[in-house]
């Protein structure tokens, strides 16, 4: 895809163009002496609302668990973290306006509590839920022109595996950012086939399929606000097991990085079954129709979620949306006030 002519007018789409350039020039030390008190606290629960959660956290945990991560890692949105005991818990909550009502909450029940490990990222200095941290962090990626967070989203979630890797006492995120960055880029800019953009298109409702690791569930909820249609996240192969039942032959599902060995199933019970279009998108040949992206191995959730962009993006403009202003979506939220 040539990001030129008509996509120079979306905001959004200068926001996700900015975002290679966000991570050549990112910085991976400076959350180094957070690091070690959330190793020695030896607990870490994340919190956040949508997208500054979602694909943030449960990329790093889905990082986590595959290596000895000598700590625990947890995500929560805010409201129900206000539920929990977290005395021995170091917190961690993003919020790229720094008013987000939930985290809020939960910054001020802590701090009334005088815990002691209370940690923020915002896109602003000197917010609210900066003040109620005792150690915050700004993003530095600037302001994002469009409703739909993008950049900030990839950069909160760098941010977590810089701290991880600090936790873990092997930072190598440093040395891979400029072949990660050139990767990002292809994936967003890559041309898609016309058909399977208007296949996507022309879908009632867009299923995204895939791991556990943020990057489907965050592309669902980037699928309502970019291209206004409904969508759904069935994590891993949920897709084979009942909700075919209301599937539709116009819908679609959007697969990311497929497990080879569900292939056929998903094409006897989706394909066959309900006469549904199963896409994927992966870093291999699959025998399905497929958006293919570079390999970056560990660091691909980064890729993927650049993959799936270009495609809500060429959706979007197929549907004549303005991709930087929905109907009743908002920047911030739920706003503390």
């Amino acid at each position: 895809m040539r990001w030129e002519g008509r996509y120079q007018e979306f905001g959004l789409c200068h926001d996700m163009l900015a975002t290679p350039e966000v991570v050549r020039g990112f910085d991976c030390q400076r959350m180094a002496d957070t690091a070690d008190a959330i190793k020695e606290t030896g607990r870490l629960l994340m919190t956040g609302e949508g997208s500054s959660r979602i694909f943030p956290a449960k990329s790093v945990m889905a990082y986590a668990l595959s290596r000895q991560i000598p700590v625990s890692l947890h995500t929560e949105a805010g409201r129900q973290a206000q539920e929990y005991d977290l005395e021995d818990w170091a917190v961690f909550a993003l919020s790229n306006s720094g008013r987000t009502a939930e985290v809020i909450g939960l910054f001020q029940k802590l701090t009334q509590e005088n815990h002691p490990n209370r940690y923020s990222l915002t896109a602003f200095s000197d917010s609210k839920l900066e003040s109620l941290a005792t150690k915050g962090y700004v993003l530095e990626c600037g302001k994002e022109s469009a409703v739909a967070a993008t950049k900030s989203v990839l950069e909160q979630a760098l941010f977590y595996r810089a701290l991880i890797e600090h936790i873990q006492g092997t930072v190598s995120l440093q040395d891979r950012l400029e072949t990660l960055a050139d990767q990002m880029e292809q994936a967003l800019t890559a041309e898609i086939d016309s058909h399977l953009i208007e296949r996507i298109a022309s879908a009632p409702i867009i299923y995204w399929a895939g791991r556990n690791n943020g990057v489907a569930e965050e592309l669902t909820l980037k699928t309502n606000e970019i291209t206004r249609k409904p969508s759904d996240f069935l994590e891993g192969t949920y897709a084979v097991h009942g909700i075919e039942e209301v599937m539709n032959p116009e819908d679609v599902v959007i697969w990311v990085d497929p497990y080879s060995d569900s292939e056929s199933k998903f094409t006897e019970v989706l394909g066959n079954g309900v006469g549904m279009e199963v896409i994927a998108i992966a870093d291999r040949e699959t025998s399905l129709p497929t958006i293919r992206i570079p390999d970056a191995g560990d660091l691909s959730p980064f890729v993927k979620m650049c993959a799936g962009w270009n495609i809500l993006v060429e959706v979007g403009l197929r549907l004549g949306i303005d991709l930087d202003k929905p109907q009743r979506a908002r920047k911030v939220g739920n706003e503390f006030s």
